[in-house]
């Protein structure tokens, strides 16, 4: 196994774990602590964490045998995006002023860039 493809299959575990970890925290810990706003927002970082996991996990499967630069940059992509789009969400949803906002579209964009390097890898296969 090489080292990114340990480090994505890695990485999507641990993403998992968090997707689900934070959204049974808000189920059961911030539903009566936030508003009903701020709670749709933390679900939507949840969503797009737990799905961008899910092909991060088809990725590091993928790499192990068909290791390439476009697999690796879709890879990373789907992690800055996680970690922008995402972890942007969960801090507007507990309070952060709102200027943290203006990060959420660079993970939106760090996924969309993930899509389209994994669209490349499809085609030169």
């Amino acid at each position: 196994m090489t080292n990114f493809s340990r480090f994505f299959l890695v990485s999507a575990a641990v993403s998992g774990f968090l997707a689900v970890s934070l959204g049974a925290f808000a189920a059961h810990g911030l539903k009566h602590q936030i508003t009903p706003e701020a709670l749709a927002i933390w679900q939507t970082g949840v969503q797009y964490q737990m799905y961008h996991a899910l092909a991060l996990l088809v990725i590091g499967l993928l790499y192990q045998t068909h290791a390439s630069k476009a697999l690796k940059l879709s890879g990373l992509a789907f992690i800055l995006g996680s970690f922008l789009f995402s972890g942007s969400l969960y801090a507007l949803a507990l309070g952060a002023p709102s200027i943290i906002g203006l990060i959420t579209p660079f993970g939106g964009l760090s996924f969309l860039f993930g899509w389209a390097a994994l669209v490349v890898y499809a085609l030169r296969r």
